[in-house]
């Protein structure tokens, strides 16, 4: 099958705002319940290999489950833009995006996996900045396939992965309608109280 989207430009958005973290932020609250930037920061360490070896196809069956208590790597600055190029070079590649793939333990059609890829980029890159005081640009076509992947979210959240949804007006950028459908406040802010982070 031909890719249908591409990864490259929300890897680069994502490998912009890594390149903009300082040791001083790595302890900072995100929106992310319980994480701070530099869990967060493992997280993408992982998830960026993980989708990854799913287009590859290399994690068939032995895939787990994703976990926040993994040390983030001391080659961070580094590793974390390798991945994203690495991963968005793998989603480029027509057999990616035949049958299933498979990662974080669970597999699913090869196309919707690559826009749960999408989706953690866009939505981490987003929590990374607003966390660390920076911007993050999202191209419109990739969030208007992550609204449609989104559209009919249960008001009430996905456990594990998105709070309740928050009311974003009609109006608003498209950005900030996506992240209201995935339980984030377009206007949280480091200071946010905690009972408004969500995970």
């Amino acid at each position: 099958m031909e890719p249908q989207f591409d990864l490259a430009p929300v890897a680069l958005s994502l490998a912009t705002v890594v390149d903009g973290i300082t040791d001083d932020h790595l302890d900072a609250p995100t929106p992310c319940a319980d994480t701070v930037v530099s869990q967060l920061l493992s997280h993408v360490v992982g998830l960026t290999e993980a989708f990854r070896q799913a287009a590859t196809k290399e994690s068939a069956g032995t895939s787990v489950p994703p976990s926040l208590d993994i040390p983030l790597p001391t080659d961070w600055r580094t590793l974390i833009p390798t991945r994203l190029t690495a991963l968005a070079a793998a989603w480029r590649e027509p057999a990616a995006w035949d049958g299933d793939a498979e990662a974080g333990g669970i597999t699913l059609p090869a196309p919707v996996m690559a826009t749960v890829a999408l989706d953690e980029l866009v939505l981490h890159g987003w929590d990374l900045a607003v966390s660390t005081g920076q911007t993050f640009g999202a191209e419109a076509r990739d969030l208007a396939i992550l609204h449609e992947f989104l559209r009919d979210t249960d008001p009430a959240g996905t456990p594990g992965l998105f709070g309740p949804v928050v009311e974003v007006a009609p109006a608003a950028p498209a950005l900030d309608r996506l992240l209201g459908l995935a339980g984030r406040d377009p206007a949280w802010r480091p200071v946010v109280a905690a009972d408004q982070r969500v995970r």
